[in-house]
């Protein structure tokens, strides 16, 4: 069987005669798909493919067959009095010879008749077939023309559940739905980010790769890269250069791999990938068990993926193992596939042959005496799929067969008359439990619980390796997920001492929010700092949050902390030094009030009406006292009474100081105008002033106090970490026609002064008035512009200190020139001082 000659001349197929004949499509060894997949002559064609491809890895699901026809025949209440046989063709990956073994079969001869079906007496009831969506999909057409049902036992496939373009056929595979939701919780459990996807170039390839991207797009995890491995490649692509260069890819350190082993191996070839950084691999199909074999050490593919996960399920097949090893070289003796099988891998016959001179194997060999075919011990999920499909037409077969039992009760049953068609509403309804305790049904609405094993791939320089079971992912339904991680288990690649990272760009940390750029993915963004007022307290933040506005945020924008309350207060330097301010002025005028009752009958106290300087004196007193009430934590009653002291003692100071200059100018004039003008400065008219202006001003407010008074206000904006009590004014315009009030006593005062500065009477004080007012009215012009560019407690002292300004320079000007002479000039303080300065005067001029 070594040479072409010998193998040329056996029929590839197999054939177990029984009263009921299935007919199964299995890609049994791998050596005739090479030929067509690198496009080669078979003659041409490496030793070194033979052992490269595990020639005989897929040998498990001939075997597996045997297994179920010989436990379903061995079952005497299943198929009842019923043989089930089976008749076997090597399935053909290969494109463009995907149908020849439908059409051999279907015209029972050698070389095939294409639109013939000969010998239908013999013919299967039903076709398992399908390891690969591809091959399923090409004979489902060919099939459905006769009717005849297909059992697929390759992955799912979401097109081929389409009813209308695929009717005849059924799925025996589970839609592993949870797949991709397990591998997404994978990721984000470990924050990888920035992940590349390859995939082999097929049906299924793309279906996975189409709902992974987009559950991954749901998640915020990106996809640095695609590839998708040709299904058919040429041979020079083997020698010609890789696919991806993953070498360029420096940040993404993790991979999910969608594909056969053959797949991964081109992959692995095509890239030259042996000398790169290793990388942390996610695969989708469970592989391990194959990078386990001899030649996948030896070219370094275990080492490769050292540390990498898969994605599994704990699949088992009762006795199976017990099966395997206890075959013998006799066991199938027509079986064209197990004589080439014994050839190959132990050297011997087993039986004679009619061409070729090995020689027979002995009774005692076994399967388990080789290791480079341990790898058939460990049942894979395509081999539970065919058990489960020979199991499903089984219990079919058997309804089906109860059904013609129950209508021809008194008639033989002959099995030439079953036929394909009768057997799909038998197969759409079924439902049973294997012996592995899995639910099998065809019913696609069905959501069984589904359950991967994630398991991690140790590897070691010595050759040793073994695979760990790290964790499991369940999906009961959509809403109960469930992901379980022994991270102490696991065994990272050995270039990465922890948890690889794999990500475009670095978390954002609190404090900082995620700016994405236009044309860029969405894992690749910077890192912006919380602007003010705002802060961010997560990783990764889309943006940041602004702080309720009673509190402000930490310099680290992480963090919100609680604004404290202040005001011009004692604790304050400014308004310590403006209290500080107040008392100094405040007793300077005691002391002045005090001089002036001391000399109270000294003709400068008595000069200019004595009792209007005491009120001037008193209410500039007031003046200093009452800044104390812009001073300390407002409350509702302080503010209102700010204002109102405020106004009102202003304008007794500017009332008084008006009807000192009345005076003035009433005392010049009062010796040339006629009695009654000198009658009205004897009554003293001129003392009316104070109460005329200062009812008029309790008007002002009355009326500001009646319609918007002033009131506390919170001011949470102006200060950074602070929360600014102070007292809002209530209406402006009325606060403001106070101060127009005001400013027009002080205009007129200042007017009246001005014009009577130079009028020769004795201890004339109207320069000092004049002055004074000039002080008095420029604070105040000042205090406006200064005001309105100033905000919260800075307003506050704004006005504090004009009110002190404007009073200081009042008492400054008009009395301290009159303290001068009292105390320290008293001899000008005398009518005969005055006559003689004024005798002097007369002498110089003459």
């Amino acid at each position: 069987m070594i040479d072409e000659k010998c193998s040329n001349n056996w029929n590839p197929t197999t054939y177990m005669n029984a009263d009921i004949i299935l007919g199964a499509f299995i890609p049994i060894y791998v050596t005739q798909d090479l030929q067509d997949k690198f496009e080669i002559p078979f003659t041409k064609k490496p030793n070194l493919f033979d052992i490269m491809m595990g020639k005989w890895k897929n040998y498990q699901y001939l075997l597996t067959l045997y297994f179920a026809i010989e436990e379903i025949n061995k079952d005497a209440h299943l198929l009842p009095n019923v043989t089930l046989g089976f008749h076997l063709y090597n399935a053909f990956h290969s494109h463009r010879r995907t149908l020849e073994g439908p059409l051999m079969w279907l015209s029972e001869r050698r070389e095939f008749i294409p639109n013939y079906k000969c010998k239908t007496q013999h013919k299967a009831l039903g076709i398992i077939a399908g390891i690969r969506p591809e091959f399923s999909a090409a004979i489902g057409t060919l099939l459905e023309l006769y009717k005849i049902p297909q059992v697929t036992y390759g992955i799912f496939y979401s097109v081929l559940s389409d009813k209308d373009t695929f009717p005849s056929m059924y799925q025996i595979s589970p839609q592993d739905k949870g797949l991709t939701q397990g591998m997404i919780f994978l990721l984000l459990h470990f924050g990888w980010k920035w992940v590349g996807i390859i995939v082999a170039d097929d049906l299924k390839g793309k279906e996975f790769l189409s709902d992974l991207t987009a559950e991954l797009a749901s998640e915020d995890i990106c996809v640095a890269f695609t590839e998708k491995i040709p299904t058919y490649m040429k041979v020079e692509l083997l020698f010609g250069g890789g696919l991806v260069n993953l070498s360029q890819h420096t940040k993404v350190n993790v991979h999910v791999f969608y594909g056969d082993i053959d797949d991964v191996l081109f992959f692995y070839i095509l890239n030259e990938i042996r000398s790169n950084r290793k990388k942390m691999w996610i695969m989708a199909k469970p592989h391990f068990v194959y990078l386990q074999s001899v030649f996948y050490k030896w070219i370094g593919l275990m080492s490769f993926f050292e540390g990498s996960f898969s994605f599994s399920k704990n699949r088992n097949i009762p006795g199976f193992k017990h099966f395997i090893q206890a075959l013998t070289p006799s066991q199938y003796p027509g079986d064209i596939y197990f004589h080439k099988f014994w050839l190959d891998n132990f050297h011997c016959s087993p039986s004679p042959l009619l061409c070729g001179g090995q020689e027979l194997c002995p009774l005692n060999i076994s399967l388990k005496n080789k290791q480079e075919i341990q790898v058939l011990m460990i049942t894979s999920e395509p081999s539970v799929s065919i058990w489960n499909a020979v199991y499903a037409v089984a219990h079919a077969l058997h309804e089906m067969l109860l059904s013609k039992t129950e209508i021809d009760f008194h008639k033989d049953i002959n099995q030439d008359r079953l036929l394909p068609w009768q057997l799909h509403p038998f197969l759409r309804k079924i439902q049973f439990t294997n012996a592995a305790g899995d639910q099998i049904c065809f019913d696609e609405k069905k959501n069984p619980m589904e359950k991967y094993d994630i398991q991690n791939f140790v590897g070691y320089t010595n050759h040793d390796s073994f695979v760990v079971k790290v964790g499991e992912f369940v999906s009961k339904s959509p809403q109960d997920k469930g992901l379980f991680i022994n991270e102490v288990l696991i065994k990272w690649p050995s270039n990465f001492n922890q948890n690889p990272q794999s990500v475009c760009t670095q978390s954002c940390g609190p404090g900082f929010w995620k700016l994405t750029e236009e044309g860029r993915p969405a894992c690749c963004f910077s890192c912006v700092f919380c602007p003010e007022r705002h802060i961010s307290n997560q990783t990764d933040q889309q943006e940041c949050i602004p702080c309720p506005i009673q509190e402000y945020p930490n310099p680290e924008r992480n963090n919100c902390l609680p604004k404290s309350m202040t005001f011009l207060s004692l604790e304050d330097s400014l308004g310590m030094a403006l209290v500080c301010a107040a008392l100094c002025f405040s007793v300077s005028t005691v002391v002045v009030l005090g001089i002036f009752l001391k000399h109270q009958d000294s003709p400068i106290v008595k000069a200019n009406n004595q009792t209007l300087s005491f009120i001037l004196l008193i209410s500039l007193l007031l003046c200093f006292l009452c800044t104390f009430l812009f001073i300390g934590q407002p409350s509702t009653a302080s503010c209102i009474l700010q204002q109102i002291t405020f106004a009102l003692v202003f304008t007794l100071l500017l009332s008084t100081v008006l009807a000192k200059t009345i005076t003035v100018v009433l005392a010049f004039r009062v010796v040339k105008l006629g009695r009654t003008m000198r009658s009205l400065f004897v009554s003293g008219i001129y003392n009316s002033v104070i109460p005329i202006c200062f009812l008029m001003q309790l008007i002002l407010l009355g009326v500001w106090m009646g319609t918007s008074p002033p009131y506390i206000q919170a001011d949470a904006h102006s200060e950074h970490s602070y929360i600014i009590i102070l007292c809002n004014k209530g209406s402006v315009t009325a606060f403001y026609c106070v101060l127009a009030y005001l400013g027009i006593l002080a205009l007129g005062s200042f007017t009246v002064a001005f014009l009577a500065r130079n009028l020769p009477d004795t201890f004339n004080e109207s320069k000092f008035l004049t002055f004074s007012m000039l002080v008095f009215c420029s604070v105040w012009v000042t205090f406006l512009p200064v005001y309105h560019s100033t905000k919260n407690k800075a307003m506050v002292a704004v006005e504090v200190f004009s009110i002190l300004a404007s009073s200081a320079g009042l008492l400054g000007c008009i009395f301290i020139p009159k303290c001068y002479i009292i105390l320290l000039r008293p001899d000008k303080n005398s009518l005969k001082g005055f006559k003689n300065k004024t005798k002097y005067r007369h002498n110089r001029l003459f």
